[in-house]
């Protein structure tokens, strides 16, 4: 890479690093810290979740799909509009209802501290798995473009993403996802004219392109893969416990539930323009074989971006992938704050509650970076997500989800259901292989992980309408779920400065990225027009956002 891309990356790191820091005074309780004062915007939310779940491996993950099997990676990104509908519609009304910081303070309420007790345990240990694998595509982006060595990219951008996670908290990692939505796109959108440029054009590409590249379903990702994805991620992007965050931190069900549309439309929207630059790379160099198709997204990339450019969409990946990492942080240090230390010390004064919040995101954060560390001794950054997910995702975040809406469900039926589905396919994935020299493909291994606790709590559920058990759990818990409209009130009114402050962080780093990418167009090596273009854009969206703050602002001060 040339100076200017180096500097370009460092100015980038900058404003993002400014803008999460700059929250450090906001978050001065746990609601602020965990919540966002529990009355994002519902576009702000839905952006950052789209960021979370889109940056955790697309360039890595499913650009080595993308390259390697062709349209089938857009098929199964695409699906995922599905699910973002499917829980707009049914599941983030429902965890809003709940008035819970974290699913673990739902657990407490609707099944008990024990069942509560339980499920923490296995979403903190899983949850270093799930961090260390999104954090290992952020180093290896900065490995692949740079040459620096892995494990320092992997110390070095860890420990910056826990600094000003632990300082800013929700808000820090909102606004920073925004950013790097905002950045993102913009530079995909000139990548993508310059890629299909090189390759002689969309025809062209489509030539020579190998014979099954363009089929909708592609070797092991099958119609039963993407019908089982589908059911996947519903339970995974509505049950994770990082993600429902996104559907508690906004004022109300009908905000929550826009949340999740917007998540959908994104995915409706989006798959086609990331996922082409690989699937284009393949056809300029199909000699990538193994580990190296995970580097395809990059080396597209390399190949077409002018001086400057590389640095802006280098920045841009790294610190949009890094988005998971910051969230699973602030989430894991929610749970171990409030629903780990404090009932241990229930006389904790709120200073001290947020000094071990801090402590915990810390702490959380150089497991993660372990972890990181043991993902290419794995298999790959592929095998690890998609095993991971299709081990747990179910069986952990079904049950949670069913109680949502059931009042049969009691704490040892979800036990029950979560610790046999676990068992089944913790088997099936890695005893059966080695005992019995027999393996689930794919498309199995997604269906079983995802539909047999479904089909548990199904049987349970049927069995205890038969008897006519009613959970007296159930009851105690939908007494409690009852807000007062003092309560609505003072939710709604302790989040409007920090709205309020995120726009005005936000505005001004928007009017901060448009400077570089007008700085870019000066003194860069080439696609001017397209960086003028999308400064402009830029600026306008930062002036819009920092006069609005400024209008809210005197809003305020005359209530």
């Amino acid at each position: 890479m040339h100076q200017l891309d180096y500097l370009t990356i460092f100015v980038f790191t900058l404003i993002i690093l400014s803008a999460g820091l700059s929250f450090g005074k906001q978050g001065g309780d746990m609601k602020s810290f965990f919540a966002a004062g529990g009355a994002v915007p519902w576009s702000i939310s839905g952006l950052s979740l789209f960021m979370s779940f889109f940056s955790a491996g697309t360039f890595v993950v499913w650009g080595s799909i993308a390259y390697e099997w062709g349209w089938v990676a857009i098929t199964i990104q695409m699906a995922m509009c599905i699910s973002g509908f499917l829980i707009g519609k049914y599941l983030a009304p429902k965890w809003k209802e709940t008035r819970s910081i974290t699913v673990a303070a739902y657990l407490t309420n609707r099944f008990g501290k024990n069942i509560q007790q339980y499920y923490t345990f296995i979403f903190l240990v899983l949850s270093l798995g799930y961090t260390g694998a999104f954090l290992y595509p952020v180093a290896k982006i900065l490995n692949v473009v740079t040459g620096f060595d892995i494990y320092y990219a992997i110390l070095l951008l860890g420990g910056m993403i826990m600094v000003y996670t632990a300082v800013g908290g929700l808000w820090a990692v909102i606004v920073t996802d925004v950013l790097q939505f905002v950045i993102l796109t913009a530079a995909v959108l000139i990548v993508l004219p310059l890629s299909l440029e090189k390759v002689g054009g969309i025809n062209q590409f489509i030539a020579e392109a190998p014979d099954t590249f363009f089929n909708i379903f592609n070797g092991e990702y099958t119609f039963w893969f993407i019908l089982a994805f589908v059911g996947y991620n519903t339970i995974f992007i509505g049950g994770n416990w990082a993600y429902v965050q996104r559907y508690t931190s906004v004022k109300d069900t009908k905000s929550a539930k826009k949340v999740g549309y917007l998540f959908g439309v994104l995915y409706l929207i989006s798959p086609l323009i990331w996922m082409l630059p690989p699937m284009i790379y393949r056809v300029l160099d199909p000699s990538l074989v193994g580990l190296e198709t995970e580097g395809a997204y990059l080396r597209m990339c390399m190949s077409v971006l002018p001086v400057g450019m590389l640095g802006l969409m280098l920045g841009g990946m790294i610190f949009a992938t890094a988005s998971s990492v910051n969230t699973s942080l602030n989430l894991a240090a929610a749970v171990l704050t409030n629903d780990v230390y404090q009932p241990l010390n229930p006389k904790a004064s709120p200073q001290t509650l947020m000094k071990v919040a801090r402590v915990a995101t810390l702490l959380f954060g150089l497991g993660t970076i372990g972890v990181a560390f043991m993902v290419p001794l794995a298999g790959g950054i592929v095998e690890v997500v998609l095993s991971i997910g299709a081990v747990t995702g179910g069986a952990l975040y079904a049950p949670a989800i069913w109680g949502l809406f059931s009042k049969r469900q009691t704490g040892n039926s979800i036990l029950v259901v979560t610790s046999v589905s676990l068992v089944i396919n913790v088997f099936f994935k890695f005893v059966s292989p080695t005992l019995l020299s027999f393996s689930l493909g794919r498309s199995s291994e997604m269906i079983v992980g995802v539909f047999l606790p479904i089909v548990l709590l199904a049987i349970y559920e049927f069995y205890a309408k038969y008897k006519n058990i009613e959970s007296a759990q159930y009851h105690r818990y939908a007494l409690r779920a009852q807000p007062t409209q003092k309560e609505l009130t003072e939710s709604l009114n302790s989040g409007q400065d920090q709205n309020t402050y995120g726009y005005k962080v936000m505005g001004w780093a928007f009017i901060s990225i448009a400077l570089l990418f007008f700085a870019l167009g000066f003194w860069g090596g080439g696609g001017g027009i397209y960086l003028f273009t999308m400064g402009f854009l830029i600026l306008a969206l930062g002036t819009y956002a920092v006069r609005y703050a400024s209008n809210k602002a005197k809003a305020q001060v005359l209530k």
